[in-house]
């Protein structure tokens, strides 16, 4: 692994950095990552549109993107780069990474020309939000078993079922939904990908409340949906293909290009450090020490693994599975780091008293840790990928591999 950046990597860092200077204000305290890429009111939506435009004025929009999509025709390094020093900036969330880090690559691969020339545009510039509608009540580890099913006729496309986890849904503009249109066939061979307005009276997105009181995921109910054949993105029964082209680059974002996210051990020693326990600072009892220690050490081992993927970018390589190391080891360490700070807090820390900045982060943490143990490809997931891909174990049995949809 090498740790520093190239010559070219270190002139690139040093452009964004005087950009950002120009343009945003750097952060305080320990926090150096954005907090998320979703927006948790209509202030915060409307504040990510206009730092997106800003980013596209500028040219740093779609760094990865090719030149005549609108893009800068860079490398996924220098992606990387300007993801880690934007976090070190107080800037909108990224509400806008659904649409340019999945469905616009996804449109250049399997879109239509038009479809290209009439979305990529805008998408970039933050005319509208995009939402990914892929998951369902019964399909979502096992995302080929989509129920949502559309039916042509002629020229149009009828669209009924319903998703759910769809992030930002309630405030998004436009969607990619994956339907069943073939139950003839296996599952993987029956379904389609098609864009969706997000607006239609047919589409109905409720916000789930989760345990934290945050509202980033919606119910998606699609009641009798028209959408024109122009629409489709790829061959009809091919939204497989074009649905693991989305799912490759949600990996790629989710792997790299953010530091290990979440709370960091810093904060937990330095939280040891000012509460007591035994009548003396939490930090001289031994065990508390060795917790620490033994979280230090795992994000340590997490942050090396980034970077060997960032590596890989740097010199040009496809990254490997390493994300699916990352995703399936952060989120649990996230939970429990989180869970000792409130132990460590004491009976105070469960009181709602939202004055209180410091339990209210920790709860937080705490509280929105299980979740990203599922998104993005759940605990299970990943160690199927690790078992089956880096130590090359036996893959799963598949008795539904050859049967027609409707018979499972």
């Amino acid at each position: 692994m090498d740790f520093n950046d190239t010559s070219a990597e270190a002139d690139f860092r040093a452009k964004v950095r005087a950009w950002l200077d120009d343009n945003a204000t750097l952060r305080d305290g320990s926090k150096t990552t954005q907090d998320t890429f979703m927006a948790h009111n209509p202030d915060q939506v409307v504040q990510a549109g206009k730092w997106q435009k800003q980013k596209a004025d500028a040219g740093w929009a779609g760094i990865t993107w090719p030149k005549e999509y609108g893009g800068m025709g860079g490398t996924p390094m220098q992606q990387v780069v300007w993801n880690q020093e934007e976090g070190r900036y107080r800037v909108p969330p990224f509400a806008h990474l659904v649409g340019v880090a999945l469905v616009g690559p996804t449109l250049m691969v399997h879109g239509t020309e038009k479809q290209k020339a009439d979305i990529l545009p805008g998408l970039l510039a933050g005319d509208g939000i995009w939402c990914q509608l892929f998951s369902e009540p019964a399909a979502g580890s096992d995302l080929a078993g989509v129920r949502t099913r559309a039916k042509r006729d002629g020229d149009t496309w009828e669209i009924t079922g319903q998703k759910v986890w769809t992030s930002g849904a309630h405030y998004s503009q436009h969607g990619l939904l994956l339907a069943r249109t073939n139950p003839d066939v296996p599952k993987h061979k029956g379904m389609t990908m098609f864009i969706v307005d997000m607006n239609d009276p047919a589409i109905e997105a409720r916000p789930i409340t989760q345990i934290s009181g945050a509202e980033s995921f919606n119910e998606v109910f699609i009641d009798g949906l028209k959408v024109s054949d122009a629409n489709r993105v790829g061959e009809v029964d091919g939204g497989w293909r074009v649905a693991l082209t989305t799912l490759m680059n949600e990996r790629l974002t989710l792997s790299v290009g953010r530091a290990v996210g979440g709370a960091k051990t810093e904060e937990l020693i330095d939280l040891a450090k000012r509460v007591q326990l035994n009548g003396r600072p939490a930090i001289e009892d031994g065990e508390v020490r060795a917790r620490i220690a033994d979280f230090t050490a795992r994000q340590r081992g997490l942050e090396f693994t980034s970077y060997r993927i960032m590596t890989s970018l740097s010199r040009g390589q496809e990254p490997g599975v390493e994300g699916s190391i990352g995703k399936l080891l952060l989120g649990r360490l996230r939970q429990e780091m989180s869970g000792f700070a409130l132990e460590l807090m004491g009976s105070s820390a469960a009181i709602a008293d939202t004055s209180d900045a410091e339990s209210l982060r920790w709860r937080n943490e705490y509280m929105t840790a299980p979740g990203n143990r599922v998104s993005g490809g759940a605990d299970e997931i990943q160690r199927n990928i690790i078992a089956e891909r880096i130590l090359g174990m036996p893959v799963d049995i598949r008795v539904d591999k050859d049967v027609p949809f409707r018979d499972l």
